[in-house]
């Protein structure tokens, strides 16, 4: 059988996040995506201009589209934007058969543009968490979550992330990209304890699209059967090395996307196609 992931998320017309993303991430990994589009961003790598939500009752649809006809063997959501967004997810994630959901508090955009309402934090907690088996948030949402600023030390990482796994998810993966240091510490957070992870950090400007690469590497390996610490710690060596070969993209003239197909452009022969 063919492993099949999909994604709800935003779209990303410069291609380096969002559902554009998840979609290279997926084929990377050898999963098939399917995909839900619950916004349209007017955005590059040098920021995003405008944003369309995509009415809540499309993306119901979208929903009903795909699981009545996929076997989705995983779920990656991403950005959600307004209430109603999310409160159509949950309802159609209840409607319909999956495997487990990876939800990734999609809440600002790398340049700085925010891509949440405001009002949409409490709805995304109340709706989302408790039908995720992992929620992963970043250091900024992570305190945005909790209400209180959390730092990249283990103390304040492991207090935020028992906080957030009581309102419901199976796991939280409190990220700690945005720290500092000569590692990036990430803490995996379950009933069954803590796990840290870590990498070597790698100085560069072009990390466009970071947690959506890693949420939905995560998502790949849930899809392919993998046990969920196994899927984190394959996800976080899949996004460590496409940060590593960012550099050798030249895309747009801010700050540039992770390289998703790190491990396979390098093996292409144009000549030969």
């Amino acid at each position: 059988m063919t492993a099949i992931a999909l994604t709800i998320a935003g779209s990303d017309s410069g291609g380096g996040a969002g559902i554009q993303a998840d979609l290279k991430t997926f084929s990377a990994l050898g999963v098939y995506g399917a995909s839900v589009v619950t916004a349209l961003t007017a955005q590059n790598t040098l920021g995003v201009s405008a944003i369309h939500e995509v009415p809540a009752d499309f993306v119901r649809a979208e929903m009903d589209a795909v699981f009545s006809d996929l076997v989705v063997d995983a779920v990656k959501i991403g950005m959600l934007a307004n209430p109603a967004v999310t409160e159509a997810v949950a309802a159609g994630l209840d409607a319909w058969g999956h495997g487990p959901v990876v939800l990734d508090p999609v809440m600002v955009a790398a340049s700085g543009d925010p891509l949440l309402r405001e009002e949409a934090v409490e709805t995304l907690k109340a709706a989302l968490f408790p039908r995720a088996a992992l929620v992963t948030p970043n250091l900024p949402e992570t305190a945005r979550l909790v209400g209180r600023p959390v730092g990249d030390d283990r103390a304040s990482m492991l207090a935020a992330a028992e906080e957030l796994l009581a309102l419901g998810p199976g796991a939280v993966l409190v990220k700690g990209g945005h720290g500092g240091g000569a590692e990036s510490i990430d803490l995996l957070f379950s009933a069954e304890g803590p796990l840290w992870l870590s990498a070597p950090r790698h100085a560069t400007d072009n990390t466009h699209g970071t947690g959506c690469t890693l949420s939905s590497a995560i998502a790949a390996g849930l899809a392919r059967g993998l046990a969920l610490s196994d899927a984190v710690a394959a996800g976080k060596r899949y996004v460590t090395a496409a940060i590593v070969a960012a550099d050798s993209l030249w895309i747009g003239r801010g700050r540039g996307p992770v390289h998703h197909f790190h491990a396979l452009w390098g093996r292409v022969d144009a000549t030969s196609l």
